[in-house]
């Protein structure tokens, strides 16, 4: 069985994230979709909440899980026997970032190979950080998250 990993924070998921991992989810017989929990950041949603948010969103692909980890990737990706880490590309700024992280995660564990999906066009310009900027000024996110998303951005933003 082929398992992959699409790690990432996930603050909020976004249509962007989706298409990444709809993509995804046909090239491999599993996909996990691994919510980080980085002590070193202060996300808007704890990793609960983000867990919830993206089993709400993927429930209708049966090839995809969603777990939260924390630690190192490769060993997250070691301890659920999986060989392959997905990530998005926007721009060359990710790319340069994302090749670095994968030269590291070869290094730190050579079973593991990193495939890279550039990010649909409609989304090159998608970020969690431009969504939470977006709600925060209370422009209409409705065309950056799912709709089971949007009111949980706002409503978390008011408080």
């Amino acid at each position: 069985m082929t398992r992959a990993i699409y790690p990432g924070s996930f603050d909020p998921v976004t249509l962007g994230h989706l298409d990444i991992i709809n993509r995804a989810a046909k090239i491999v017989d599993e996909l996990i979709v691994g919510v980080l929990n980085n002590n070193s950041k202060t996300p808007l949603f704890s990793v609960e909440n983000r867990v919830k948010m993206l089993e709400e969103v993927v429930k209708d692909i049966p090839n995809v899980k969603v777990m939260s980890f924390e630690g190192l990737l490769v060993d997250f990706a070691d301890s659920i026997d999986a060989h392959i880490i997905v990530r998005g590309l926007r721009a060359v700024t990710d790319f340069e970032y994302e090749l670095q992280m994968s030269q590291t995660n070869m290094v730190l564990n050579n079973d593991i190979d990193t495939i890279f999906f550039t990010t649909s066009l409609e989304y090159a310009y998608l970020s969690s950080s431009t969504v939470k900027e977006a709600a925060f000024y209370g422009a209409d996110i409705s065309r950056f998250v799912p709709k089971t998303v949007i009111n949980q951005v706002y409503d978390k933003l008011k408080k």
